[in-house]
């Protein structure tokens, strides 16, 4: 039984979160404050966390950083409907999705199901035969370990992240939507697309020699990104094709 940590101030949230979550199949945990969630999440280590972003003793973006430390760990994150930047806050800090308040339970408890599917199924079905490392260039990816390096490093990864660097290895020199990315990546049919150019960019920051001027993932203006595999003389030979 999958196990979910419940993060909120207000109980009538949480017990009604908890409730679908507990018919929906999955085993509840509640924290009302920051500094009981960190201690919980430590001592119990939970297959996902629903966050409240604004939270007594410490906030969810605290709270998110210091349960990611030992390693990655699904985050959903409860916002308020309009804070925008607070949205992008908690994409930056390593949240895999997030809900805006008031949201329907149904709907979240889609999303955990949702997110925790991605976390334990490559891009590619798993009916597919078992296969080595995808590479290009410095990147190996390996699907089944979901294990990630760079010039042989570990790349410590999100889950998201993972998922979006292996779809770019599956299909370089593709140009792709942020609407085609979020289907095929978040397998979601709708919503703030700003999730996925949040991801882009934090990719790029652990895959880059230079995150501001890209060679891998470039920027198709009008279209999407595209991912380009390094040439053998270099990643770009005449500095030219690479929007950015």
């Amino acid at each position: 039984m999958k196990r979910v940590l419940v993060v909120d101030d207000d109980p009538t949230v949480s017990e009604v979160v908890a409730g679908y979550l507990d018919r929906a199949g999955f085993a509840v945990e509640l924290a009302a404050d920051g500094p009981a969630a960190v201690a919980l999440a430590v001592a119990r280590p939970p297959d996902l966390v629903v966050l409240d972003l604004m939270l007594p003793g410490m906030d969810g973006l605290e709270v998110c950083r210091r349960i990611r430390e030992d390693g990655p760990l699904p985050v959903i994150m409860l916002t308020a409907r309009g804070d925008e930047e607070d949205r992008i806050l908690g994409l930056e800090v390593g949240a895999d999705d997030y809900v805006t308040k008031p949201f329907s339970p149904r709907e979240l408890v889609l999303r955990v199901e949702s997110v925790l599917r991605r976390a334990g199924t490559p891009v590619a079905a798993r009916t597919e035969p078992a296969e080595s490392w995808l590479r290009a260039g410095p990147l190996a990816l390996d699907p089944v370990a979901r294990r990630a390096t760079r010039d042989g490093a570990e790349l410590a990864l999100t889950i998201r992240e993972f998922d979006l660097l292996e779809f770019f290895l599956r299909h370089p020199g593709r140009a792709t939507t942020r609407e085609d990315l979020m289907r095929q990546v978040w397998g979601w049919e709708f919503g703030d697309l700003s999730t996925v150019t949040v991801h882009v960019r934090r990719l790029r920051e652990k895959i880059e020699d230079d995150p501001a001027h890209p060679h891998l993932i470039s920027t198709v203006w009008g279209v999407g990104y595209r991912f380009d595999p390094p040439r053998p003389n270099g990643p770009d030979e005449n500095g030219a094709g690479h929007a950015r």
